[in-house]
C-alpha cells in the first residue's frame, strides 16, 4: 500500500514539473503573470489572517509584565555602556598612579563553634 502510494505521488509530482517547464517555455508571459498573481493572492490572504486573528489578540498579563521588565532593564543598563572617547583624551598620561579602591567590610562573619568538641576524622 505504502509503495503504491509513493509511486502515485512521484508520478503526480513528475507530471506537474513537466507541465510547469512546458508552460515556462511555450507561454512565458502568461506563466509569469500567473505566478505573480498567486504570490499576491497568498500575501493578501496571509496579511488578512495576520491582521484579523493575530493582531487582535490581547496580550496576557505575563507578556505585559515581561515587556515592562525588559524596558526597565534597558533603561537601567543604558547608562553603563562604555561611551567612545574623543581623539584628544585617548593619549596616555605618563606616570599615572592608580588609586586603590578601599574594600568594603564584608557583611559576613565567622561564627566560632565548638571547635574543641570536634572529633578528629583522621583517627577513625
Amino acid at each position: 500500500m505504502n509503495n503504491k502510494f509513493s509511486i502515485v505521488v512521484y508520478t503526480v509530482i513528475g507530471l506537474a514539473v513537466i507541465g510547469v517547464v512546458s508552460q515556462l517555455f511555450t507561454n512565458t508571459a502568461s506563466f509569469l503573470i500567473t505566478v505573480l498573481l498567486m504570490l499576491a493572492f497568498g500575501a493578501a490572504i496571509s496579511a488578512l489572517v495576520y491582521f484579523v486573528l493575530v493582531k487582535k489578540r490581547n496580550p496576557t498579563s505575563d507578556s505585559r509584565k515581561f515587556k515592562q521588565a525588559v524596558k526597565q532593564s534597558k533603561a537601567k543598563y543604558a547608562n553603563t555602556k562604555a561611551k567612545p572617547k574623543s581623539g584628544s583624551s585617548n593619549r596616555t598620561k605618563p606616570f599615572q598612579h592608580k588609586k586603590r579602591k578601599h574594600k568594603r567590610a564584608s557583611h559576613l562573619r565567622v561564627i566560632d563553634g565548638n571547635k574543641s568538641k570536634r572529633k578528629d576524622r583522621a583517627s577513625f
